[in-house]
C-alpha cells in the first residue's frame, strides 16, 4: 500500500489473486470459497488491515443497507410542522441501532416520482417508509408491485394490505370532544385535516363518535375543512365564526390548525377558553407555547418513528412478517378548554 488510502475489496481482490465476489463472500462467511481462496483472502485483508464496508457485504446480501424515508410533501411543510421533525429523529434513532442508513427523499412531482421508482428498480434502498398517505396515491400500490418491503406510516384506508403504524386518531379525537362536552361546551365545531387521507376522515369520525355517544346531535355547518396547515386553521376559523358565530368550542385536527384557530379568535376578540374552547392534536413543542396553551391529544410521533423502521428493519434483515401497528394517544389538558 502507498499513502494513507484505505483498501478496498478491489484492493485485497487484488492482492489476494480472486474476484471482489470472492473477497466478499469471504467476509460474509460464505461457504462457496475454496480452501485455498479463503486463506489468501484472509491473508490479503489481514496484510492490508482492510475493514469490510457495507458495498462489499451487498455484493452477497443484496443489501445497501440504506432505507428511504419518503414524504410527498414541499420543503416548506417539512420545516413548519413540527410532526415530520419529530417522526425522523424516531426514525435516525432507531435506524443507527442497525447500522442503517437514512435516506430523505421528497416526492414533490413526477420527475421525483420517477427517481424514486429508478432507486427502487435498481436496489440502491432496501426497504422505504413512507409519510403522508392519501387514499388515490399509487406510489404504495407501485411499491408493492415492485417487490420493495414498504411501511406507511398511517394507512390508506381501513383494508390497508402493507404495514403501517398508526395512531388512534379516532380514539382521540373523540377523547377531545368528550372532555370538551364534560365542560358544558355544547356547539364544538371542528377543523378536519384532508379527508382525502385516513387520519382526516379518521379525527373526523371520532368528533362525530362523542356526539352521538352523548346524544348530542351534529351540525355539519359546524364542520371546515383544513390541509394541516397553520393558514388553514385561520380560514376554516373564520368561516365557521362567520357561519355559527355561537360557537363555544372548536376541535382541530392538528396542532397547527389549532394555532391558526387561536389567532383567528384572537383577530375577533373571543377570548380563549372563556367564549370558546380549543383543543388540538399531536402535543408537538408548540402546544406549550401557545396563549392560552394548548390542550392538545398527545400521540407519541418520535414512537411512532421508531416502530415503523424496526418493523422494516424486520422485514429486510430477518424476512418478518407484515406488520399493522396502531398506538395509543392520551388527553393532554392545558389552559385553552
Amino acid at each position: 500500500m502507498t499513502g494513507n488510502r484505505r483498501p478496498t475489496i478491489k484492493t485485497v481482490a487484488a492482492r489476494a489473486g480472486v474476484g471482489r465476489t470472492t473477497v466478499s463472500r469471504v467476509v460474509n462467511g460464505s461457504d462457496l470459497v475454496s480452501a485455498d481462496a479463503r486463506a489468501r483472502v484472509l491473508a490479503a485483508i489481514k496484510e492490508l488491515n482492510y475493514v469490510p464496508n457495507s458495498v462489499a457485504r451487498g455484493l452477497v446480501t443484496n443489501r445497501t443497507n440504506a432505507v428511504a424515508l419518503v414524504i410527498p410533501e414541499s420543503e416548506s411543510r417539512l420545516g413548519s410542522e413540527p410532526f415530520f421533525a419529530a417522526l425522523i429523529r424516531g426514525v435516525s434513532g432507531a435506524l443507527a441501532e442497525s447500522e442503517t442508513q437514512l435516506q430523505l427523499m421528497l416526492v414533490r412531482d413526477q420527475a421525483e416520482r420517477d427517481q424514486l421508482t429508478e432507486s427502487v428498480a435498481t436496489r440502491r434502498v432496501d426497504g422505504v417508509l413512507l409519510v403522508s398517505v392519501h387514499s388515490e396515491d399509487r406510489l404504495p400500490r407501485t411499491l408493492e408491485e415492485m417487490g420493495l418491503p414498504t411501511v406507511l406510516a398511517g394507512r390508506r384506508d381501513a383494508g390497508e394490505q402493507l404495514s403501517y403504524v398508526n395512531s388512534d386518531n379516532a380514539g382521540g379525537a373523540a377523547e377531545a370532544v368528550r372532555h370538551l362536552l364534560s365542560r358544558g361546551r355544547r356547539r364544538i365545531a371542528t377543523i378536519t385535516g384532508p379527508q382525502d387521507m385516513d387520519v382526516g376522515r379518521a379525527r373526523l369520525a371520532g368528533w362525530r363518535a362523542a356526539h352521538k355517544e352523548a346524544g348530542v346531535a351534529v351540525d355539519e355547518a359546524l364542520i371546515e375543512a383544513g390541509d394541516f396547515s397553520e393558514d388553514s386553521g385561520g380560514r376554516a376559523m373564520r368561516l365557521l365564526l362567520e357561519r355559527m358565530p355561537d360557537l363555544d368550542a372548536v376541535f382541530a385536527a392538528s396542532d397547527l390548525m389549532a394555532v391558526g384557530a387561536l389567532a383567528e379568535l384572537r383577530r375577533r376578540k373571543r377570548r380563549v377558553p372563556e367564549d370558546v374552547a380549543v383543543v388540538g392534536f399531536e402535543d408537538s413543542v408548540l402546544a406549550r407555547h401557545t396563549n392560552p396553551p394548548l390542550t392538545t391529544v398527545r400521540q407519541p410521533v418520535e414512537e411512532l418513528g421508531r416502530t415503523m423502521a424496526r418493523i422494516l428493519t424486520d422485514i429486510t434483515l430477518n424476512d418478518g412478517p407484515r406488520q399493522q401497528i396502531t398506538l395509543p394517544t392520551e388527553l393532554v389538558v392545558r389552559e385553552s378548554s
